[in-house]
């Protein structure tokens, strides 16, 4: 595709910002610079993007604790929507000027980015785009957690930790949707927050909260998902109905111990493993967005068919983003720490 297809504002735009993780860094310690504009290649894209989120998986990288993160420096940005502003060979030039979103892991807190076009899903004509992002990683693993792992179903009770935070407040939704009860868990200040998305909040600090659960579930609960992970995930397990799911998907409570990003997942997943095992008919898994990548085909197909389900109950106006914040992408610094200090309901979003 020639230059004809960028803009009379790119064509004299010769570079993009993007933000640095130079490595073990406080917030404020984000790098700012400027690079050339990157050309897409064959099967390509060059995205121009308008929302990329600050998650948790942030968070941790700019510890060095996300499992898998690469070595620094690198551009963080685990998800985004934006508009193609041009593209490779092989790739349909009709696409150029539409919105998408895409997975990236990194990468995405930039002005653009080239992404491969088979991994962009389409976003819904009429969608802000920041809406959209809050729900890309957040309402995949919600999505995905709620329907094929645990499979709730209406009549059910579900606890959902965090309920006041991006994934936490799309699962709160998704399963009110399905017609399940949920009790929440979070601050008492996103109580409110909470009841209004349709939970029964508890204090995820009150010191006897399985007992408070277990009150307003007294046979226990039909799924718990988790992203916390330490100690607390025996209570969790142990607050499952027969036949209850305990789905984990983070280990949030390790953030800040020093040492080994794998240790604190590689102990999760075994203990899961072990409760997994045992003959009582409750099941204990761990979610990992990136499960099945290797078979990029059936993955690509997949995330197309979830997250275009959660775009579609976005767009009808059955579910709500959760936007806590929109901070320009130059100001990232002081959105990881917004994001980061707990007084947020939903995700922080970066507007290039």
């Amino acid at each position: 595709m020639s230059d004809q297809t960028l803009t009379r504002w790119e064509k004299q735009v010769e570079t993009t910002l993007e933000v640095v993780l130079p490595g073990v860094v406080e917030p404020d310690g984000l790098v700012l610079r400027r690079r050339e504009l990157p050309a897409p290649e064959r099967g390509q894209a060059l995205v121009r993007v308008e929302a990329s989120g600050v998650s948790f998986a942030e968070q941790q990288m700019r510890r060095g604790k996300y499992y898998d993160q690469p070595p620094f420096p690198f551009t963080p940005g685990y998800d985004l929507v934006g508009t193609v502003a041009r593209v490779g060979g092989d790739v349909d030039p009709a696409v150029v000027g539409k919105r998408y979103a895409a997975l990236t892991k990194t990468g995405g807190w930039a002005g653009h980015v080239v992404l491969d076009a088979a991994d962009l899903v389409p976003v819904p004509d009429g969608v802000d785009p920041a809406e959209a992002e809050t729900l890309v990683v957040n309402g995949i693993t919600a999505w995905r957690m709620l329907h094929r792992i645990a499979r709730v179903r209406a009549g059910q009770t579900v606890l959902v930790h965090g309920a006041n935070g991006g994934v936490g407040s799309t699962l709160v939704q998704l399963a009110r949707l399905a017609g399940a009860r949920v009790i929440g868990t979070a601050s008492p200040r996103h109580h409110d927050a909470v009841r209004a998305l349709g939970a029964t909040p508890v204090d995820y600090r009150d010191p006897d909260l399985p007992g408070r659960v277990r009150e307003l579930a007294p046979g226990g609960v039909d799924a718990v998902f988790d992203h916390v992970g330490g100690p607390g995930i025996v209570d969790s397990y142990r607050l499952l109905a027969p036949r209850g799911t305990l789905v984990g998907y983070g280990t949030a409570a390790t953030r800040d111990v020093q040492g080994s990003s794998r240790l604190p997942v590689l102990k999760l997943l075994a203990r899961l493993m072990w409760w997994n095992a045992l003959p009582n008919g409750r099941t204990a898994t761990f979610y990992n967005i990136w499960a099945g990548k290797r078979n990029a085909a059936r993955f690509r197909t997949r995330l197309a068919e979830d997250l275009g389900a959660v775009f579609a109950l976005l767009a009808s106006g059955e579910l709500r983003a959760q936007v806590a914040a929109r901070v320009p992408l130059a100001e990232a610094g002081e959105a990881l720490a917004l994001a980061e200090s707990g007084t947020v309901t939903g995700k922080v979003v970066l507007i290039p």
